[in-house]
């Protein structure tokens, strides 16, 4: 079966971190990824641009609108995913604990709902 894994994390904080642990974090998501290409089970993965180059886009009473930035204000933000091709919610779960981020933000974890 195939598990989103939703990356959240706090830009600000991110954004904030010395250029040696920025490379850190890349050189350990750079590890992640090429562990899960190895073993077969990544089907996709990118990170996002930050969420201040999101749009919001809804349609109510037949009108268009569309605002500048996320839906809500939170503390973390989507910054990127993982599709993964898992056995079961343990194994997801474990490849999820194995994201970087999940060290100081969160993974959301989900099945792709398969249609036909």
């Amino acid at each position: 079966m195939r598990y989103i894994m939703l990356i959240y994390m706090n830009e600000a904080e991110a954004a904030s971190i010395s250029q040696e642990e920025q490379q850190a974090v890349f050189a350990a998501y750079g590890a992640f990824t090429n562990e899960i290409r190895e073993k077969g089970i990544m089907h996709a993965g990118d990170a996002l641009q930050p969420s201040s180059t999101a749009r919001t886009v809804k349609v109510r009473d037949g009108k268009l609108v569309s605002t500048d930035g996320p839906f809500a204000e939170t503390k973390e933000q989507l910054g990127g995913y993982y599709i993964l091709d898992c056995n079961d919610w343990d194994e997801a779960v474990a490849w999820a604990a194995k994201i970087p981020t999940a060290q100081s933000g969160r993974i959301e974890v989900r099945p792709i709902m398969e249609m036909g």
